[in-house]
């Protein structure tokens, strides 16, 4: 549950967004989405260089990689060098230096992360800032790095609170399922470390993440067990939409909550049925809206 405290503080980036004339809350959560994501990238590797460390071994997974880009600007005409991409080095820069580093090189590293051919860098293609003011960007990475989001359920309320700045009804016909009501039919549905699920509209993944959520907290010992694990990371979970941005937010969204290879694809579940999907899935999480008219 957050604080008082950190409501207030993502309240100020808000404001700080709509200020900056991102007068789209919907734009404006996808903007600290991208930080947020380079923030957790940053952790992974932090995690990963700290275990290789303590085991005295070589590191198992770079998500960083080592050298430089070749993308040359006035800046960096050699390249940017990855370490510098990372959220603990650029959030020291000053503001204008930190700009170039995050438009010029750490937006095109987010859309090319995990290989061109991923799932992740399918969805991440669009990913750019939407504003042109250094400041506003060293507010917004100050501002984020002052939020205690030391663990996992932490981000994820820091995360859901973001999503609620968003119109319950999109122009799209997109409608935001209240989380309470998500919690209710997740417990209901009471899914396990076998089963696999579908959200067919999948919007921003808020069933599949609070699904995610109760196996992780009703089974805990299933992380001992390697196939359970691998089951529950690669192949547990899997969305679909037919709008970018909430593929983008969605996918961004399990990452957060510790799925690191979401599977959120593009797919109008309504228009083209899942006719390949038939029998794969041991359980369907949903909300289903149906308008009237006339």
């Amino acid at each position: 549950m957050l604080t008082g405290a950190i409501r207030s503080q993502i309240d100020k980036l808000r404001d700080s967004l709509w200020s900056g004339g991102v007068s789209n809350p919907l734009t404006g959560v996808e903007q600290i989405t991208y930080l947020l994501f380079a923030k957790r990238i940053d952790e992974i590797q932090t995690r990963e260089e700290a275990k290789a460390n303590q085991l005295k071994r070589p590191l198992a997974r770079r998500v960083f990689p080592e050298g430089k880009d070749d993308l040359g600007t006035p800046g960096f005409p050699d390249g940017c060098p990855y370490e510098l991409m990372r959220w603990s080095r650029f959030k020291n820069e000053p503001p204008e230096r930190m700009y170039e580093i995050v438009s010029d090189h750490v937006m095109p590293f987010l859309r090319t992360l995990g290989g061109a051919e991923s799932v992740m860098a399918h969805h991440m293609k669009g990913a750019r800032l939407a504003f042109t003011k250094p400041a506003l960007l060293d507010k917004l990475v100050q501002g984020l790095d002052e939020i205690p989001m030391d663990d996992r359920d932490t981000k994820g309320d820091v995360y859901e609170y973001l999503l609620s700045m968003i119109s319950s009804a999109g122009e799209n016909g997109q409608f935001r399922t209240p989380r309470h009501i998500i919690d209710l039919i997740v417990r209901l549905m009471n899914p396990g470390p076998e089963d696999t699920i579908c959200d067919p509209a999948a919007g921003t993944a808020g069933f599949l993440m609070m699904a995610a959520e109760h196996v992780r907290r009703e089974h805990p010992g299933l992380f001992y067990d390697a196939e359970s694990r691998k089951h529950f990371e690669t192949e547990a979970f899997t969305g679909y939409d037919f709008d970018e941005t909430m593929l983008r937010i969605g996918a961004m969204n399990m990452t957060l909550h510790g799925i690191e290879e979401p599977r959120i694809f593009y797919r109008d579940s309504l228009a083209e049925g899942g006719g390949d999907d038939v029998g794969h899935y041991s359980m369907i999480l949903c909300a289903a809206t149906i308008t009237m008219a006339g």
